[in-house]
C-alpha cells in the first residue's frame, strides 16, 4: 500500500501541518531560514524517520529472539556537502545505545540489523521522484473526518 501524506502550510514562518490522516506533526524551518522554529525542519524529519526505523528494528529483532533489552536510544547527525555537478552528498552518522541483559555478540547483531532497517534500505535504493503537479481538488471533509486538526 502506498504511503500518503497531506500537508497544509500555515501563514506563520514556514509552519506546516503534516498528517497521514491519523497522526499529525508540525514542521517548520529554523529562524535562520526565516521560519518560526516551532517544528522539525524537513531534513530533521527525514533523519528522525531513519533513526526511528533503526531503533524499532533493534527492538523487533530483540523481541523476535527473546533477548531482554530495556531502553534503546539513538543519536543521528548529518552533514551535507555539494559534490560534483552541484549534486548533494549527505553523510549520516548513527550511534545507538542498547540497555539490557544481552551479550556483546547479541548487541553487535542488533546494531548490524539496525543498518538493514526498511528506511535505511529505502534511502539507499533507487528513487523516482516525479515532477510536481497542481493539486486539483482538496477533499476538506475527508481530511477533517480523519484528523480534526487538519482543516483545509
Amino acid at each position: 500500500m502506498a504511503t500518503k501524506i497531506n500537508i497544509k502550510n500555515l501563514p506563520s514562518g514556514y509552519q506546516s501541518i503534516i498528517t497521514n490522516g491519523k497522526h499529525t506533526v508540525i514542521g517548520d524551518e529554523p529562524t535562520t531560514s526565516k521560519g518560526t522554529d516551532l517544528g522539525l525542519s524537513p531534513t530533521e524529519l527525514v533523519l528522525s524517520g531513519l533513526g526511528m526505523c533503526k531503533v524499532a528494528t533493534v527492538r523487533y529483532i530483540a523481541r523476535k529472539n527473546g533477548w531482554e533489552i530495556r531502553d534503546v536510544n539513538a543519536e543521528l547527525s548529518q552533514v551535507v556537502q555539494k559534490g560534483e555537478n552541484g549534486k548533494l552528498l549527505t553523510t549520516v552518522q548513527t550511534q545507538i545505545n542498547i540497555e539490557g541483559d544481552i551479550t556483546e555478540e547479541q548487541k553487535q547483531e542488533l546494531l548490524k540489523q539496525a543498518n538493514a532497517c526498511y528506511v535505511h534500505r529505502m534511502i539507499e535504493g533507487d528513487w523516482n521522484i516525479e515532477g510536481v503537479e497542481e493539486l486539483q481538488e482538496v477533499n476538506e471533509l475527508n481530511h477533517q473526518e480523519k484528523d480534526p486538526l487538519f482543516k483545509m
